[in-house]
């Protein structure tokens, strides 16, 4: 039978080497990401399993996005044996192949500054000083693309579903029903599946944890996801705006902190039943979001979903339930208590966005950052004058607007450390840049009879 994992259990290395033994794994994968949040890995056979658990693999970080240079690229996978799995599909030949996510330490044996997964324990280890640890429920949603001859994704959607359409409209009932089993074999414990707004478009929920954990998740579901489409032909993208005119795919973030295994936004006695510690998270995200908005959405492809009329939120406001607002908070109550941030989308790097939310809520915390009042209306249907009376603020429009303003915010720096933070926008400027100076259809389309 094959091995599942448990969501807060750690194996030891003699249980990690008897279920390859008894699974016939002929390979295992040590996955980790770059700066962007793309996953990487070394796929080592199982022969070598007592190297990998003694954390004597080596890694060339000179050629990793945001690692290191030329002069100092030795490093080494440190694997986190919680994370160790088997993967639910038999690669070529047959073969049974397992993975583990891995952080990445230097020579010496210390934290590489510049890995995002190092980066979060740390930030984690900031919040567990103060009692607090975050968990998050991320929501992603992603398109299916039909493929050409080639295997090169077209733009020609899956199916013309909507929101919560069935077969045979929907027609990827069964592939999302093989995520879900891939999903569960590997630890998930997903809560719903579902056709999404747009054409092509689809969501599928899994339980929230701690910010590691689901940060693992997170690059694991987008792993599984692409494999699980490919396998029908299909190409799967978490880009967040890939069709003009209609719906773009975000990921919006429930996160609550906990103290001493209770709920801390919750407080029955007070306005609304959200706790000081609550509100001044809100307040901190408000005060704080543009400057990390380039984090949470990190592509030119970005700000395409972030515009009025699509569902997606633009406006700086929370409300209990007004949708058009920045943040949501939810109905429930107890444990169940958390603040709904609408505007990340699902091509960010889950451990840096993590990072960010982290430390703005500590700071909100600290600093007892008072949120305004909640907005009851259609943010949507104001007018530019309305929303100047009232104060309403707007996200970036671009992520050179973006990367300004986190250029100038000490509150990233402080999350990310030195070495992301400057690889982060020494990146994306250049990505920008690139963009930049294109010349598009839109314009050969508008401008050629100038």
């Amino acid at each position: 039978m094959q091995y599942i994992p448990e969501h807060g259990k750690t194996l030891t290395k003699d249980e990690i080497k008897t279920i390859i033994r008894e699974n016939d794994i002929h390979f295992i994968r040590l996955q980790f990401v770059d700066i962007n949040g793309n996953v990487k890995n070394l796929c080592v056979p199982s022969s070598q399993t007592d190297k990998v658990l003694n954390n004597e693999c080596m890694l060339d970080g000179s050629s990793i996005k945001g690692f290191r240079s030329i002069e100092t690229s030795d490093m080494y996978f440190y694997p986190d044996f919680a994370t160790f799995a088997i993967l639910p599909w038999k690669e070529a030949g047959g073969r049974n192949v397992a993975r583990i996510i891995c952080d990445i330490h230097n020579a010496d044996g210390t934290p590489f500054e510049g890995c995002p997964r190092c980066n979060l324990k740390r930030v984690t280890k900031e919040a567990a000083d103060m009692g607090y640890i975050l968990n998050a429920g991320p929501e992603a949603e992603f398109f299916l693309f039909k493929k050409d001859e080639n295997g090169m994704p077209t733009m020609e959607t899956h199916d013309n579903g909507y929101y919560y359409d069935v077969a045979p409209i929907d027609k990827g009932e069964d592939i999302r029903g093989e995520m879900v089993d891939v999903l569960q074999k590997m630890g998930f414990e997903i809560e719903a599946s579902h056709h999404e707004v747009a054409r092509g478009q689809h969501e599928i929920d899994f339980k929230y944890a701690d910010a590691i954990t689901t940060a693992d998740n997170v690059v694991t579901f987008k792993y599984v996801v692409k494999a699980v489409a490919d396998k029908y032909n299909l190409h799967a993208t978490f880009m967040p705006k890939p069709i003009f005119g209609i719906n773009g795919s975000g990921m919006h973030c429930n996160v609550s902190l906990f103290k001493d295994g209770k709920n801390a936004f919750y407080d029955e006695n007070a306005p609304y039943q959200l706790s000081s510690e609550a509100m001044y998270t809100i307040g901190s995200y408000l005060k704080h979001v543009q400057e990390f908005t380039a984090i949470c959405n990190p592509l030119v492809n970005s700000y395409k979903r972030l515009v009025p009329g699509y569902e997606a939120p633009v406006y700086l406001a929370w409300s209990l339930a007004n949708r058009s607002a920045l943040i949501r908070v939810p109905a429930k109550r107890g444990n169940a208590t958390r603040i709904e941030l609408r505007s990340p989308d699902p091509s960010c790097n889950p451990y840096l966005a993590f990072a960010v939310l982290i430390t703005a809520a500590l700071e909100g915390i600290k600093n007892k950052i008072e949120p305004p009042k909640q907005r009851e209306e259609n943010i949507y249907e104001m007018s530019e004058a309305q929303k100047k009376e009232k104060g309403i603020l707007a996200l970036p429009g671009s992520l050179n607007e973006a990367l300004y303003m986190m250029k100038k915010s000490e509150l990233v720096k402080k999350a990310l450390g030195e070495h992301i933070f400057n690889e982060f926008l020494s990146s994306k400027e250049k990505e920008w840049d690139d963009y930049r100076i294109r010349v598009t259809d839109w314009e050969l389309k508008h401008y050629m009879q100038q």
